[in-house]
């Protein structure tokens, strides 16, 4: 379900020039006459009149108008606020909220013992850096009621939150790296709940990486969260945050910048 209010998607304005075109009309002239003539008999002249000249007017050719492109509106789309239950699933929550819109309802706990938690604890480095950890595009890292500052806990990425998706009633839900903004909102403005990974609050923090024990390269964030987008303005997202159970809007600049501190990660859901 969708509803449009008054304002405009986002997305790039078109603009269109129509340009008219001018026939300038022709004309043609036809004037006959006749010569005179001597009439040998009588002497008489004869002449033929000159009708007056006729012109023929061609009318311009009618220009196709284009039709208006329609008024972009606002969408929203009715998805449930729901609040992570345990200190660090945000992920888990963002992905039920997204199930539950489409009327798969499971339970966060069941969701994440799915996601087969690597508990061990990080390799850290000078400066509160993280060295060595889990890998979040296999597991959960850390402990779920841990701490993601200490840390004992972080969390989870995409091919996760994906498959639990497609095997929990979205089997045509997809999701990774790179998209660019503007296939979000396109989505959104389909009616489709999108869920992304941010920093809590929309905070800017300073981003590190570390070496997974498989090797895996990744990019992380002691701020690190993931919510569900339901709305599009022209300006704007809206967002059904899981850490309070909150909805509200944020700007595009904002999300955007936050939206690529992950490399741009999400799952849409559909």
């Amino acid at each position: 379900m969708l509803t449009a209010g008054g304002l405009a998607v986002a997305g790039a304005m078109m603009t269109r020039a129509v340009s008219a075109g001018f026939l300038r009309p022709g004309t043609g002239t036809s004037i006959a006459s006749n010569p005179s003539s001597a009439a040998a008999a009588s002497g008489a002249t004869a002449a033929s009149a000159s009708p007056a000249p006729s012109i023929a007017t061609t009318a311009p050719t009618p220009v196709a108008t284009p039709t208006p492109a329609p008024t972009p509106a606002t969408v929203t789309i009715p998805v449930p606020v729901y609040q992570q239950s345990m200190t660090l699933d945000c992920e888990t929550a963002a992905l039920q909220q997204g199930l539950a819109y489409y009327g798969h309802h499971v339970s966060q706990a069941e969701l994440f013992a799915l996601e087969a938690a690597d508990t061990r604890l990080p390799v850290m480095g000078a400066n509160h850096t993280v060295l060595r950890w889990g890998n979040p595009y296999t597991n959960f890292v850390g402990y779920v009621n841990g701490s993601d500052w200490s840390p004992t806990g972080y969390g989870v990425y995409w091919p996760v939150i994906l498959r639990l998706a497609q095997t929990h009633g979205l089997p045509n839900a997809v999701g990774g790296e790179g998209y660019a903004p503007s296939t979000i909102y396109s989505a959104l403005a389909s009616g489709h709940p999108v869920q992304v990974w941010i920093e809590t609050r929309f905070a800017r923090v300073t981003l590190g990486t570390w070496t997974a024990w498989d090797g895996t390269r990744v990019r992380y964030s002691y701020a690190e969260h993931s919510v569900t987008l339901t709305g599009v303005s022209p300006t704007r997202v809206r967002v059904n945050d899981v850490l309070n159970a909150t909805q509200y809007w944020v700007s595009k600049t904002l999300f955007e910048a936050n939206f690529a501190d992950f490399n741009n990660m999400a799952v849409i859901f559909r």
